[in-house]
């Protein structure tokens, strides 16, 4: 049996929850509540498996009583039912450590799926949750690159190019020292563990092609 606890600070969506998932033959209900520190206290008294909980709630809000929970007991599985999928909303409560994200939408079925698979270890995040997550994370990265400095970007699209030191040195007419300098820099700046990881990183963003629209290298003239 997976154990289950349901925060909802709304009595009538918390027992009609409760009342769904207790036909499942696969989960129990261990316990209820209608707060974030309510939630914290269940955790902690009823061991369950998996948290389902809503974000917004009057004393103590899901983002809080889900950083406190995997700060103790990081082996549970919270899932988070709510009809907020901003920005301001999803990613707190993601950082926090929610292991899956839906929306209050979602059909009885879908959440009942989504607490066997967190059991599971599976994440179930709703679609619409799942794309401003992706589009997030690409404007992250992309902004990452703006970091470096005119040499460096210089010489992240060689790296992309495969370009090696000396090749660089030559492209860039500047000493192999310095070219060591600068991959050292670009590799902690973009957060990458090696040459080829910056190399992804800049064909990824298409760097090589807006390195060839907008003339970004140039080599001096002789």
């Amino acid at each position: 049996m997976i154990k289950v606890i349901v925060v909802d600070d709304h009595d009538m969506v918390r027992r009609g929850l409760i009342a769904f998932l207790e036909t499942e033959p696969d989960l129990k209900v261990v316990g209820e509540g209608s707060s974030g520190k309510e939630a914290i206290e269940l955790v902690k008294n009823l061991n369950p498996d998996v948290v389902l909980m809503v974000l917004i709630m009057e004393n103590g809000n899901g983002i809080e009583a889900t950083t406190e929970i995997m700060k103790h007991y990081p082996d549970k599985k919270i899932i988070i039912l709510t009809s907020f999928y901003d920005d301001e909303q999803v990613f707190p409560a993601i950082q926090a450590g929610a292991f899956s994200y839906l929306l209050k939408t979602a059909k009885a079925t879908e959440i009942t799926d989504a607490i066997i698979k967190a059991y599971q270890g599976v994440t179930v995040i709703e679609p619409k949750v799942a794309s401003k997550m992706m589009n997030r994370f690409r404007n992250q990265e992309k902004l990452l690159h703006q970091d470096l400095t005119e040499r460096e970007m210089d010489v992240l699209l060689c790296l992309g190019d495969g370009l090696t030191n000396q090749e660089i040195a030559e492209e860039l007419f500047i000493g192999i020292k310095t070219v060591k300098t600068h991959v050292s820099n670009i590799l902690s700046k973009l957060d990458v563990a090696d040459r080829t990881q910056a190399a992804i990183y800049a064909n990824r963003n298409d760097l090589i092609r807006k390195k060839k629209e907008l003339k970004w290298l140039i080599k001096p003239s002789l």
